[in-house]
């Protein structure tokens, strides 16, 4: 389902933008999309520290752009009261009005508008094409389900604070899903849980070996097994 967003850089626009990403992450999905860049591109500027979760958002997404771009489709998103979105502007962040600032260093009859670019302007440039290249190149990725088996010391161990200790991993393109315990035998009972995993950005060897076995998770965790791992089909 479309979402619709009305004058973001206004304060009245900012604010409900605010309110909407309280309880989420990005705006339609469970990871950046190209709703996220929709959004982004509409901004004419970084959102004010004021605007907590609308700065929190910002800043991850400018982020990723700078880093990996971003592929997703997304559901649709549709901003209004906001000026055109150029690919440029999706691209990067805004650079800031440079121009300006430089026309009004100058003297009057210095300004030339059609002058040769600065070193700044032309690695500004270059920066944006390639982001732009990067993310239009960028195929989406695939997508796995993988159910774990994740076995604590003893029966003495807290099956609670355990399942707590392995949610807390938090990475991008890694989805918890749902979990029980398993009975195991001596009264020592083991967590079965489901995650959802993008194959490019998160793998499970890793995940184990990096993230869940190590400390402060090993305090509660012995050792993860893969009980069933199954691509996701589009």
């Amino acid at each position: 389902m479309a979402v619709t967003f009305y004058d973001v850089n206004s304060p009245a626009g900012l604010k409900k933008l605010d309110d909407y990403l309280l309880t989420r992450s990005y705006i339609t999905s469970y990871q950046a999309s190209k709703d996220d860049i929709t959004v982004y591109g509409a901004l004419s500027k970084a959102p004010s520290a004021e605007y907590v979760n609308v700065s929190r958002w910002y800043n991850h997404i400018d982020a990723l752009l700078r880093i990996s771009g971003v592929s997703e489709e997304g559901c649709g998103v549709t901003v209004e009261g906001s000026a055109p979105i150029t690919e440029e502007a999706i691209a990067t962040p805004p650079i800031g009005d440079t121009k300006a600032a430089a026309a009004e260093d100058d003297d009057d009859d210095d300004v030339d508008l059609f002058g040769e670019e600065t070193e700044e302007e032309k690695k500004a440039a270059e920066e944006r094409a390639a982001a732009v290249k990067k993310s239009a190149k960028k195929k989406d990725s695939g997508k796995s389900s993988v159910l774990l088996d994740v076995k604590p010391w003893d029966d003495e161990t807290d099956m609670k604070k355990l399942e707590e200790a392995v949610r807390s991993v938090e990475m991008e393109g890694l989805f918890w899903g749902a979990s029980k315990l398993v009975a195991v035998g001596y009264g020592i009972k083991k967590l079965q849980i489901m995650l959802s995993i993008v194959d490019d950005l998160v793998s499970v060897d890793d995940l184990i070996e990096e993230r869940l076995t190590v400390e402060p998770i090993n305090e509660y965790v012995q050792s993860c097994d893969i009980v069933a791992f199954n691509k996701i089909c589009k």
